[in-house]
C-alpha cells in the first residue's frame, strides 16, 4: 500500500500529470496578451507623450492598473517574448538573443508555455501576429506556435514584409496565405476577431496572444493616421501614424470583446518587448523613452522599461497606478494565479505573480529582476534590488550602480560610493549568471553575440580560406580579388573594390535580396556591403551593409568618402560576428531598406534610377566573406 501511494504521489508531481491535473472551473476568466513591438516607455499619451494620439490605450489606462516600472525581460525582441511565454528568464529558457531567419536558436519543445498550460486546462488558444521564437519558421525542423499550445496560429517569423502595408509573409496554421491588403496591426486583430467569432469552441474560455508589428521597422502607416500629424516631416509622421495605427487595432479588439459580452470576464495584459529603435530623431526611428537613458539593445532603463498595464474588471481598480517593478516573465505566473493553474514544478519559474499588487500588497518575488544581453557600452548584465540597479560587464569586472528612485535617468554612478552594496549585488548577479548557464543550450549559431566567432556554417572567419579564383562568377570585378570559398565568396580589396553580376532580368519594380557576410581579416579595416545600381561605376553604385569597424549599419551611394552622407545606424556587435541581411529595393517609392541584426536603415534612391542591372559585393580596404545571395523579384503590376 505504501508503495502504491508513493507511486501515485510521483505521478501527480510529474510535469505531464501536473498538466492534465489542471481543470478549468465553470467561469474561468478569458486571457489576452497584447504585445507591441519596439515601443518606448514614452510612446503613449497615457505615459506622457505630447504628440502621439493613443485614445484607445488612454481609455484602457483609465480602466486598468498602470505600472510605472514595467520591464521587458530583454532589450531585444525574441528573448522578451520567450520570457512571456515561459515565465523564465531568457538565458534559462534558451532564447537569449534575437533570432534571424534560418538560425538554429528556437524555443525548445521542452519549454512549457502558458498556451500549453491553458490548453491542458480547457482553454481555446490563439496566436496572431509576430512569433519570432524560431529561425526555421513554418518548418518541421523546429517547434512552431502549434507545437507550443496554440490551437490556431496566424504568424510571421519576424517582421511584416515588405512593411506594415500589404504584408505577404503571414502563415496560417502552417499554410502561407500570400499577399494581404491592409495594414499589419489591423490584419492581426481582424484574424483574432475572426477566430473568436467563427473558429473557436464557444463553450471554452479563450486565450489570445496578439503581437503587432507596429512600431518596428520597416514602418508604413495608413494615410488616415498620418493625417493626424500634418505639421511634422514625413518620416516622423509615418512613425506617429504607425503608433496610432496600433492603438486603433487595439481599440477594435476591445470593442469586439465588449460587443461579445466578454470584456468583463477577461484579464488583459498590455506591454511591449523592448525600447525604441534608432536615435529618436533620424528618419522613422523617433520612438520615445520618456527621457530615460539608452534605447533598444541597451540595459539602461530606456532599453527595457516599457508601458505595462493590466485590466481585470472587479480585480484591478480603474485608473490605479502601481509603482512596484514588474517584468514580462511575471505575466506567465500571474495568468497561472488568476486561472488556478499550477506552474510546472520541475523547473525554475522566474516570474512572480502580480496579483497581490491588485490590492496594493507587495509582490512576493523569489528571483530578482535580472537581465543579460550583449548590450552597447559594455554593460551586459543588470540586476535590481529594491530601488537599486547594478549593471556589469560580461566578465563582471566593471560595475555601475544607480538608485532609480532618486535617479531614474541613470545619470549618477554610485558604485564608488557604495562598495558594500556593489559587492552584495555582485554576489547575487554572479549566482544568477552561474545558475542560468546550467540550462542554456549552446546553439551552433544565432546565440549570444560575440560568444562564438563562428558563422552559421560552423566555421571561423579565418577558416574560410579560398579554394579557387571566383572572378568567373562575376561580370565585372574592379579593385578587388575574388575567390570562391566552400560557402560563397571572399572579396579582398586594397582600396575600394567590388564584384558585380549582371542580372538577366533587370529590377524595374521591387526586389528583395538576402545574404550573409562576415569580416575575414584579423586586423585593420572591416566592412562588408551588398551593392547595386544601373551602371558598373563606383560613383553610381549604392552600398547597403555593415561598416563593421565603425559599429554601424548603413546605406550610401558612391565612394567610401560618402559613407557619412548616407543613412547610418549605430549598433552593438562583435567584429567577428556573421551578419544576416535583407535588402528591399523599391523603385516605385524610390527607397531601399536594409534589415540586419534586427536593425533597420532606410534611404532614398535617386529619382532618376529606373532600373537595376547590376548587383554584387563591396569592400573597402578589407577582406570579407559573402554567402551566395537570393534574389526575389516582384514584377511590375
Amino acid at each position: 500500500m505504501k508503495n502504491i501511494l508513493t507511486l501515485l504521489a510521483a505521478l501527480l508531481l510529474s510535469p505531464l500529470a501536473a498538466l492534465h491535473a489542471n481543470t478549468a472551473p465553470a467561469k474561468q476568466p478569458n486571457v489576452v496578451i497584447f504585445l507591441v513591438d519596439d515601443m518606448g516607455y514614452g510612446d503613449l499619451a497615457c505615459y506622457g507623450n505630447k504628440i502621439i494620439q493613443s485614445p484607445n490605450l488612454d481609455r484602457f489606462a483609465r480602466e486598468a492598473m498602470r505600472f510605472t516600472q514595467g520591464y521587458a525581460a530583454c532589450a531585444v525582441c525574441s528573448p522578451s517574448r520567450s520570457a512571456i511565454q515561459t515565465g523564465r528568464t531568457p538565458y534559462r529558457n534558451g532564447v537569449y538573443n534575437w533570432i534571424p531567419a534560418g538560425r538554429d536558436m528556437h524555443l525548445r519543445k521542452s519549454e512549457i508555455t502558458i498556451a500549453t498550460l491553458l490548453k491542458a486546462a480547457g482553454y481555446a488558444t490563439c496566436h496572431s501576429g509576430k512569433w519570432h521564437l524560431n529561425g526555421m519558421f513554418n518548418s518541421p525542423e523546429q517547434p512552431q506556435p502549434g507545437d507550443h499550445g496554440y490551437d490556431w496560429w496566424f504568424a510571421t517569423q519576424n517582421n511584416a514584409s515588405p512593411s506594415h502595408k500589404d504584408p505577404d509573409n503571414f502563415v496560417r496554421n502552417g499554410k502561407p496565405v500570400g499577399k494581404l491588403t491592409g495594414f499589419s496591426g489591423q490584419i492581426v486583430v481582424n484574424e483574432t476577431i475572426d477566430w473568436l467569432k467563427h473558429h473557436r469552441d464557444p463553450k471554452k474560455p479563450f486565450f489570445l496572444n496578439v503581437c503587432t508589428h507596429e512600431t518596428h521597422q520597416p514602418i508604413e502607416a495608413d494615410p488616415q493616421f498620418q493625417a493626424l500629424y500634418p505639421n511634422v516631416d514625413e518620416s516622423h509622421r509615418q512613425f506617429y501614424g504607425d503608433a496610432t495605427q496600433m492603438d486603433a487595432a487595439f481599440g477594435t479588439l476591445m470593442k469586439t470583446l465588449e460587443e461579445m459580452g466578454e470584456a468583463e470576464n477577461t484579464i488583459i495584459f498590455f506591454t511591449a518587448d523592448n525600447g525604441p529603435e534608432g536615435d529618436g530623431e533620424t528618419k522613422r526611428n523617433c520612438g520615445s523613452t520618456g527621457g530615460l537613458r539608452g534605447r533598444k539593445r541597451w540595459l539602461y532603463e530606456g532599453g527595457i522599461r516599457e508601458p505595462f498595464m493590466i485590466r481585470w474588471p472587479g480585480h484591478t481598480k480603474p485608473g490605479s497606478v502601481c509603482d512596484q517593478p514588474v517584468i514580462g516573465s511575471d505575466i506567465f505566473t500571474t495568468i497561472c494565479a488568476v486561472t488556478g493553474i499550477r506552474p510546472p514544478a520541475d523547473r525554475v519559474i522566474d516570474g512572480a505573480s502580480i496579483v497581490p499588487a491588485f490590492d496594493n500588497q507587495p509582490i512576493d518575488r523569489k528571483v530578482p529582476l535580472f537581465w543579460h544581453y550583449k548590450a552597447p557600452k559594455d554593460m551586459h548584465i543588470a540586476v535590481r534590488d529594491g530601488d537599486w540597479k547594478l549593471l556589469a560587464t560580461e566578465t563582471m569586472d566593471k560595475f555601475e550602480l544607480y538608485n532609480l528612485k532618486d535617479d531614474v535617468k541613470e545619470t549618477t554612478d554610485l558604485a564608488a560610493k557604495e562598495p558594500q552594496r556593489v559587492e552584495q549585488m555582485h554576489k547575487t548577479m554572479a549566482s544568477l549568471v552561474a545558475d542560468m548557464a546550467k540550462g542554456a543550450p549552446e546553439w551552433k549559431s544565432g546565440g549570444k553575440k560575440g560568444d562564438a566567432k563562428k558563422n552559421k556554417r560552423g566555421k571561423t572567419a579565418s577558416a574560410l580560406s579560398p579554394t579557387t579564383p571566383g572572378a568567373g562568377d562575376f561580370a565585372i570585378v574592379q579593385g578587388a580579388e575574388v575567390s570562391k570559398t566552400t560557402d560563397g565568396y571572399l572579396i579582398d580589396s586594397k582600396e575600394e573594390g567590388f564584384a558585380l553580376k549582371k542580372l538577366d532580368q533587370p529590377i524595374t519594380h521591387r526586389a528583395t535580396i538576402k545574404l550573409s557576410y562576415q569580416a575575414a581579416g584579423t586586423s585593420g579595416t572591416k566592412n562588408a556591403c551588398f551593392v547595386f545600381g544601373n551602371e558598373p561605376k563606383n560613383e553610381a553604385l549604392i552600398k547597403a551593409g555593415t561598416m563593421i569597424g565603425m559599429h554601424e549599419h548603413g546605406i550610401f551611394q558612391g565612394p567610401w568618402s560618402q559613407v557619412k552622407k548616407g543613412e547610418t545606424l549605430a549598433a552593438s556587435f562583435s567584429p567577428d560576428d556573421e551578419f544576416e541581411a535583407a535588402i528591399d529595393i523599391d523603385l516605385d517609392r524610390h527607397c531601399t531598406t536594409l534589415v540586419v541584426d534586427d536593425a533597420t536603415v532606410e534611404a532614398a534612391l535617386p529619382a532618376d534610377l529606373k532600373e537595376i542591372r547590376y548587383i554584387g559585393y563591396y569592400t573597402k580596404g578589407a577582406r570579407s566573406t559573402f554567402s551566395p545571395m537570393t534574389v526575389t523579384l516582384e514584377p511590375k503590376p
